[in-house]
């Protein structure tokens, strides 16, 4: 399964909400984008489609930004996935294959994407904050 760059934004991103998730206040895009370096017109997009599917609210104004709609550990993986390159494998439909051999090579590539939808929905956002925070303290640890 391969998963989009808008996906993999949508993440880091969702991570630097995550971080400042109990703190209460707004982030706005800009702050994200230069955090993480991510150009923030493609930001724009990504977290016009994390807020449109529930995952992130906005709150307008000079001092406003962005919130995680729910708490970390109740926002799966699949959820973001499924909000930014819409939907899951069991919903896609693929044409009919013409030969055996097409048959199965198409039978294995849907089994290979449903396993990995399923491990994705074993794991959360806080999850993945758990990990992250886990390579920081590594990084700190090494350079003392």
């Amino acid at each position: 399964m391969e998963l989009s760059c808008k996906v993999d934004y949508a993440c880091i991103a969702l991570l630097e909400l995550a971080t400042r998730h109990k703190q209460g206040k707004p982030t706005s895009v800009s702050e994200i984008a230069i955090s993480q370096r991510i150009p923030i017109r493609y930001l724009d997009q990504v977290m016009a489609m994390l807020r449109r599917s529930g995952i992130i609210t906005s709150q307008r104004g000079a001092k406003g930004g962005y919130h995680l709609a729910r708490e970390p550990w109740q926002i799966k993986l699949t959820d973001i996935v499924v909000a930014l390159d819409g939907e899951s494998p069991q919903d896609q439909k693929n044409p009919e294959a013409i030969t055996a051999e097409q048959a199965s090579v198409i039978d294995m590539w849907e089994t290979a994407k449903v396993a990995s939808f399923e491990i994705l929905h074993k794991h959360t956002l806080e999850d993945l904050l758990r990990k992250c925070e886990e390579k920081k303290q590594a990084d700190v640890m090494f350079y003392i």
